[in-house]
């Protein structure tokens, strides 16, 4: 008799847990469905390839877009926006709206002469945000994709042409109650080949 007890318990145990295990699911769910963030307005659409583009119209729009990815994480909206600045900063040979968006280490590392200098003839444009990160504490990277345009002789000694598709990580780091593009190995090598 007490085989069977044992055996009609163990009958009543597996839909019991399979129960729970659905209820458990389903309130998950539903949490997730009232706790999610608000809606946002969809990003800006990624172009296809900037290569696509003809010569004429290299380095491509100005305006910092983003994959699905990049749009999803808290500070998304934080970085496209410095992001926005530091680009229209250099688009726009504006030293003192660029030191706006970089921490002082970076400024100490580029004064106006020689921000002037690297920056002389460059326009950067195709600019998409691939993925943002948090890192330690007061910390995040960013990777990134930009085409620049500049006179041959203002790129880059080992690739002397005049579009570039850059292929960058940039460290960030929250300073001053705001975070700023942080000067790091990352940012230092980028990678980089001709558009």
């Amino acid at each position: 008799m007490r085989e069977g007890a044992r055996g009609s318990a163990h009958r009543w145990l597996l839909p019991a847990v399979l129960l729970a295990v659905i209820v458990t699911a389903a309130a998950g769910m539903l949490a997730r469905d009232l706790y999610a963030a608000p809606d946002r307005p969809p990003p800006a659409p990624i172009l296809p390839s900037e290569s696509a583009l003809p010569a004429s119209a290299q380095p491509g729009p100005r305006d910092v877009r983003a994959t699905q990815d990049a749009t999803q994480h808290p500070l998304y909206e934080t970085v496209r926006q410095l992001l926005q600045t530091y680009f229209d900063a250099i688009n726009g040979k504006n030293y003192a709206r660029w030191k706006t968006t970089v921490t002082d280490d970076r400024v100490k590392d580029m004064p106006e002469a020689t921000w002037r200098a690297a920056y002389r003839s460059t326009q950067d444009g195709s600019i998409v945000v691939y993925r943002i990160e948090t890192g330690p504490v007061n910390s995040a990277r960013v990777l990134l994709r930009f085409v620049s345009k500049q006179d041959v002789a203002d790129a880059p000694l080992e690739l002397p042409v005049d579009c570039i598709r850059w292929n960058v990580i940039f460290p960030l780091a929250y300073t001053g109650g705001e975070w700023r593009l942080d000067a790091g190995p990352t940012a230092a090598s980028p990678q980089h080949d001709r558009c």
